[in-house]
């Protein structure tokens, strides 16, 4: 059974505009973020941070994600790993077998949405080179009217900057936009940004953090998506 339609955006102004996160929402990329934190730190002779402390900093910028790392071991090596982990990404990228899966469901959403003329954008912590790659290797890029990276901005998540510029360069406004991502850093860049959020469940930080970080609801799959954009875009317009 086919969803029902949603209310066109194009008959709204200003424009509607969803902006998602990349990585832990759109692809599960934690296995090359693992893999390349741990080649930069090990080439500069640290101990490896597990698992879990790097996909808690994903979506950071990432001189803080690996500043955050370094505190535990007294390093002050931050430029050193930040080039050997930009080192292991491009290496990693050139590898045959070099596959960041979509998680299911999202093409079908990001045409549902852009059917009924929503404006579609990404933020990141991601440089402007991974995400490009990235987008270009799933067919993407063209669904995307508006790319925010870490390097194109003054501050990164959770400073409120990305979603800003989206706005800024889209027409949008603050209860025209809903961003949704997969970890705290998500939510309080939105928060800081005065629009409202989504997140996901099956990313990098727990749903019960993003919820107390100000998530308005927590979607189980990407289905799920359209209708609950629609309606909250359409209550926070009414509200304005």
């Amino acid at each position: 059974m086919s969803a029902d339609p949603l209310p066109l955006a194009a008959d709204f102004d200003p424009p509607r505009l969803v902006i998602f996160d990349c990585d832990g929402t759109l692809v599960d990329s934690q296995h090359h973020i693992v893999s390349a934190m741990h080649s930069a730190f090990a080439a500069n002779g640290l101990a490896l941070p597990e698992a879990d402390a790097v996909r808690r900093t994903v979506g950071l910028p990432l001189e803080v994600a690996i500043e955050r790392l370094l505190l535990p071991l007294g390093s002050q090596a931050l430029m050193p790993v930040v080039d050997a982990y930009k080192t292991a990404a491009v290496a990693q990228r050139l590898e045959p077998d070099h596959h960041e899966p979509l998680f299911p469901g999202l093409v079908a959403t990001l045409d549902r949405l852009g059917q009924a003329g929503f404006l579609l954008g990404v933020a990141t912590g991601k440089a402007r080179r991974g995400l490009n790659f990235t987008l270009a290797t799933h067919g993407l890029t063209e669904r995307f009217v508006t790319l925010q990276t870490c390097d194109v901005v003054v501050s990164g998540k959770p400073a409120p900057d990305m979603v800003l510029q989206a706005m800024a360069e889209t027409g949008a406004v603050p209860a025209s936009t809903i961003v949704v991502g997969d970890t705290t850093y998500d939510i309080e860049m939105a928060r800081n940004a005065g629009v409202q959020s989504i997140g996901v469940a099956w990313g990098y930080h727990d749903e019960r953090i993003l919820l107390e970080s100000g998530a308005a609801s927590i979607i189980k799959n990407f289905g799920e998506l359209p209708d609950l954009v629609g309606k909250l875009l359409a209550r926070s317009s009414s509200a304005a």
